[in-house]
């Protein structure tokens, strides 16, 4: 009985501790959340050479330029002399941090090139041994906490330029002053100047990056550590298995948020992050503060980058920006600070809405981008009456009228702010926002997706850009036939549906429309310039309720697409069924590229083949009709860059199982093979779901997939 009552009560300690634990990281959770808008500092030896190599200006990002132009570990480290900090003033940093109204900074303590901007006592490549000769985190650390801001650090725990058996992006050294062993790497540099940098810096926020090499194991011992100290956050960045506090979306803003998760987009004001010289396509003001805008609507926060010249000098651009920003949330910050996601599921013609909620009521903050000419701006669906209305620049009084359409409010004739207006709206208690997430058919049946109601996947540092607004307003800048546009609908019951688009491309692209079947689309030439034409693109089946199609570019002579409206059509009852493969003249099942059903968010068809299969919970899948039973030959007809083979995939067949693992086809991803992997016996004629799965993947892919073909053992002659 004693070893009972005992038990019990050191069972009720432990989870009144883990309750009194998870009670503070809420708590130091929540300043991060309130907080919105933060700085992001690059600086480092790479601003020496601010992306100049032999004379020419690298094409790659300014901190990146060791790696990219293969400086030798010597000639690299020579730079360190002239990245002096002569005119570093960290208080002035701090000031302009608040100024622009950011609520913590965070600082790159080590970048993947290595050099620490303290006195590491794990190595002699920092910042002592360099031109500046001090340290350069603990005053900047000192003016951060003055202003009243958190003070976060970067730390580049994988990749290491410069220690021998740092990772490596490229996969491969150049210098064999690099070479050594990875693990030996993590537990004598990496491990121990994280540890420093916690107890020399107590920061809020550790910053990982680029996990390279770092499996589940490798990252424990980091995981370990940090996770000790409750009011350190840190993000999703350090390895595999390990989450951390926040998603890390890098230059674009994810297009529906992460609901119920917590998000920073990272995003520079140029093109790069460290400094360099000849990069000036700055950002607009009013990018900016509709990213900020935007941002804030879906519930994350924006760490926004400056990168500081060899002498600690932020370039005069960067500070007229901030500046700027600074001048918009001195009259608008309460519509960043602490508010939650838009109420909205749906994006909004006319900009964007923040919330905040409490027992005292409901405040929507209305952030007007495109000032409607007639003064009326319709919030959707929102049938209660605030107590009160007003522009947050002025003052003014905002009235309003309830509609059976939602709250109709009456605006003056010109915006306060050429970029975003805010209006506060104060309700007395709940507001209760109905309006249907994706767009609804209308009386005849057709869906219609403005170029508002698209989902743009671009590359991190680049994306499909919607210009104009209204009705008028399109997507173009479609640089990269791997990126996509993607479409949200609720469907009322299973149907196929005719797909059209309004397009515009001088010199004609190919697509793959894919909804669970993908299939290749020709556009012609619509004619010069944005000359638009209403195209169809074909027939795709979709589910009922919640679901998704989407175009991608297919690479074959790709020069890009402007796209401005989509429809879809209910198809004919009676069309036929041209998902199911069916046997050739042959009896055999030719499975192609373009008759797959693709299951995963990163496979994409190109050409004839399925690529991207990066993720191995992807996987590949058709329905076919064999026609007769018996037994088949299968071939798979695949490619696999040497070095990434190895992957163990199977494939099902009904109930039939094949396994295999993928051998290197030569040396890039074009060189197909086609290889017999043995007979099945199929039981059915009329319907049967081929499933193509991994079930490893140690190299970069599983495969390139062109086709499975299923041969009978007498084949028709």
């Amino acid at each position: 009985m004693k070893l009972s009552l005992l038990a019990a009560l050191l069972a009720t300690l432990t989870c009144t501790a883990l309750q009194a634990a998870e009670t503070n990281r809420d708590e130091h959770l929540k300043w991060f959340d309130e907080a919105r808008f933060g700085m992001f500092i690059h600086w480092g030896v790479y601003a020496v050479p601010a992306g100049e190599w032999k004379g020419k200006t690298t094409s790659h990002l300014g901190e990146w330029i060791m790696l990219r132009e293969r400086i030798p570990a010597g000639t690299y480290k020579a730079f360190a002399e002239s990245f002096t900090a002569a005119k570093y003033d960290p208080a002035a940093w701090a000031r302009l941090a608040k100024e622009a109204g950011m609520k913590y900074v965070v600082i790159t303590s080590k970048h993947h090139d290595g050099f620490a901007l303290y006195d590491s006592a794990v190595t002699d490549w920092d910042v002592m041994n360099s031109g500046a000769k001090r340290d350069l985190l603990a005053p900047l650390a000192k003016a951060v906490r003055a202003e009243g801001l958190k003070f976060g650090l970067y730390y580049s725990q994988s990749q290491d330029w410069n220690h021998p058996g740092g990772a490596m992006w490229t996969k491969e050294v150049w210098d064999p002053a690099q070479k050594g062993n990875y693990d030996d790497y993590l537990k004598n540099t990496a491990l121990p100047q994280v540890k420093e940098i916690v107890e020399k810096f107590d920061p809020a926020i550790i910053w990982w990056d680029t996990p390279t090499n770092m499996t589940k194991e490798r990252a424990k011992p980091f995981a370990d550590y940090i996770t000790q100290f409750s009011h350190i956050i840190n993000n999703d960045r350090l390895g595999t298995g390990f989450g951390g506090d926040t998603r890390t979306p890098e230059q674009n803003i994810p297009p529906r948020g992460y609901p119920g998760q917590r998000f920073e987009v990272c995003m520079t004001l140029n093109n790069t992050w460290g400094f360099k010289v000849k990069d000036t396509n700055w950002k607009s003001l009013r990018t900016l503060l509709r990213n900020l805008s935007d941002i804030s609507s879906k519930g994350g926060n924006f760490l926004l980058n400056v990168g500081p010249t060899a002498e600690g000098v932020i370039p005069p651009e960067s500070v007229a920006l901030l500046q700027g920003i600074g001048r918009w949330m001195k009259v608008n910050s309460e519509a960043i600070y602490g508010t939650t996601a838009s109420p909205f599921r749906r994006r909004l013609p006319w900009g964007r809405v923040t919330q905040k909620v409490s027992a005292a009521g409901t405040t929507l903050f209305v952030h007007v981008w495109e000032w409607p000419s007639d003064g009326q701006l319709l919030l959707p669906t929102v049938q209660e009456t605030p107590s009160k209305g007003k522009l947050l620049a002025n003052g003014a009084d905002i009235p309003w009228k309830n509609t059976p359409d939602g709250l109709l409010l009456q605006l003056p004739k010109s915006a306060t702010d050429p970029d975003v207006s805010v209006i506060r709206l104060d309700f007395p208690g709940p507001v209760n926002v109905t309006m249907a997430p994706f767009p609804q058919p209308d009386a005849e049946g057709r869906v219609t997706f403005t170029a508002k109601d698209a989902d743009a996947y671009g590359h991190y540092d680049e994306n499909i850009q919607l210009r104009d607004s209204g009705t008028g307003a399109f997507l173009t800048d479609w640089k990269s036939p791997n990126w996509r546009l993607e479409y949200h609908f609720k469907a009322p019951q299973a149907q196929k549906w005719s797909v059209r688009a309004e397009v515009a491309t001088p010199d004609g692209a190919k697509l793959t429309l894919r909804a669970r079947k993908s299939s290749l689309v020709t556009v012609e030439p619509t004619g010069p310039g944005l000359t638009w034409k209403s195209v169809t693109l074909g027939t795709i089946k979709l589910p009922a309720g919640e679901t998704r199609f989407e175009m991608t570019g297919v690479p074959d002579g790709w020069k890009g697409l402007s796209v401005r409206n989509v429809w879809l059509e209910p198809a004919p009852a009676d069309s036929p069924d041209d998902s199911i493969v069916r046997p050739d003249e042959r009896g055999a099942l030719i499975l192609t590229a373009a008759d797959a059903e693709l299951e995963g968010n990163e496979l994409r068809i190109e050409s004839d083949f399925i690529s991207h299969w990066r993720n191995p919970n992807d996987k590949v899948q058709w329905r076919a009709a064999p026609g007769k039973t018996g037994s088949y030959t299968v071939r798979l007809e695949y490619a696999c860059k040497a070095g990434s083979q190895g992957s163990q995939y199977e494939i099902t067949l009904g109930s039939q199982r094949i396994q295999g693992e993928v051998k290197a086809t030569g040396p890039t991803w074009s060189n197909f093979t086609t290889e017999e992997l043995g007979r099945v016996d199929l039981e059915k004629t009329d319907s049967l779901t081929i499933r193509v799965r991994a079930l490893t993947k140690p190299g970069e892919g599983v495969m390139n997939l062109r086709a499975l073909t299923l041969t009978p053992k007498d084949p028709a002659p």
